[in-house]
């Protein structure tokens, strides 16, 4: 047993004035409590965050909609602002987890979730992740679920998130507030790379809590859709996802996104795949195209290279569900 003190302030300044180095703020606990029972984290404190402000879903002045940080997956994914305008974002959540697990995880902890490599929660193996500068036993092990793009020699784990995946594609805003005040964070600056420094999962400092996820006000409603491909059909998570949504103008593509999880350290994305999809007709060509810059520089290990192909193929499929109109 290790112990630790609890808190439950009932206001953000108050919570963000209680955190210290070996606090962690909890609320579903869904991800933190696993943590805790294979003792991969030890916090000396936890800060409950649930009676805090952050449970609405509303819009923005500027037609985006405002997602507090304790909103739980499952208001989210069946919130009818969430299904009408950003349907993709309903799919991918729905696609993760089971309904138990779904009631009890927030918005903000999901965004938050560490990996599931097998060897970063057995604390009897090397991990950087878990302890700097010991070495990753994934590289030379059982590797099978494991990253293909912007991995390093000091981590090979991947982001474990469905809803990450379309909130990456989506364009999401993350807002946080911590001992200097408040700031915004662009989705796509929020999770990191492995390089040397693995156990960082993203770009939070000390303290910082988030306290909402903002969505602009295009939501790809009319076509976009989410594939998750998996060992087995539900509570698993991803070898491969891909989230994609378009914006058609007749017979060509307006405007695309497209981001895939499962392959990295973080929702995998990159504007020069989806400028390939602009102006062109949305057919196999095309959308293979994309595929291949989107994987561009792929490489995998001993059990996971099959992911490549794999990916490639989602790819191709998630497309052409979208531009048909999939989420329909």
């Amino acid at each position: 047993m290790n112990p630790f003190s609890y808190a439950r302030p009932t206001a953000i300044d108050e919570a963000i004035s209680l955190f210290r180095p070996d606090s962690r703020y909890i609320a579903g606990g869904t991800n933190l409590l696993d943590l805790m029972k294979e003792n991969v984290t030890r916090p000396a404190q936890l800060i409950d965050i649930t009676r805090l402000p952050m449970s609405d879903i509303e819009e923005t002045a500027n037609g985006g909609l405002r997602i507090g940080a304790l909103v739980s997956n499952s208001e989210l994914a069946w919130h009818p602002l969430v299904q009408r305008r950003y349907p993709l974002l309903s799919q991918a959540i729905l696609a993760g987890a089971s309904p138990q697990l779904r009631n009890m995880a927030t918005t903000g902890g999901n965004l938050l979730q560490r990996t599931r490599c097998y060897y970063f929660y057995d604390s009897t193996t090397p991990c950087n992740k878990r302890e700097p500068r010991s070495g990753c036993s994934a590289r030379g092990g059982l590797n099978r679920i494991h990253a293909i793009l912007g991995h390093s020699e000091a981590c090979i784990a991947v982001h474990p998130s469905d809803m990450c995946v379309a909130l990456a594609a989506l364009d999401a805003v993350v807002h946080v507030q911590g001992p200097q005040g408040e700031r915004r964070i662009a989705f796509a600056d929020f999770h990191r790379l492995p390089d040397e420094t693995p156990e960082r999962d993203n770009t939070l400092v000390d303290g910082e809590l988030i306290t909402a996820v903002e969505l602009p006000a295009q939501g790809f409603s009319a076509h976009c859709s989410y594939l998750k491909l998996r060992d087995r059909a539900s509570y698993a998570f991803a070898l491969v996802s891909v989230a994609a949504a378009l914006e058609m103008d007749g017979g060509t593509v307006r405007d695309a996104r497209l981001a895939m999880g499962g392959v990295a350290h973080k929702p995998w994305r990159k504007q020069e795949a989806e400028a390939l999809l602009v102006g062109k007709a949305p057919d196999a060509s095309t959308f293979t195209a994309a595929a291949d810059a989107l994987l561009e520089g792929a490489s995998g290990f001993e059990h996971n290279a099959f992911k490549i192909e794999l990916g490639r193929r989602a790819i191709v499929r998630v497309l052409t569900d979208a531009a048909k109109g999939a989420a329909r």
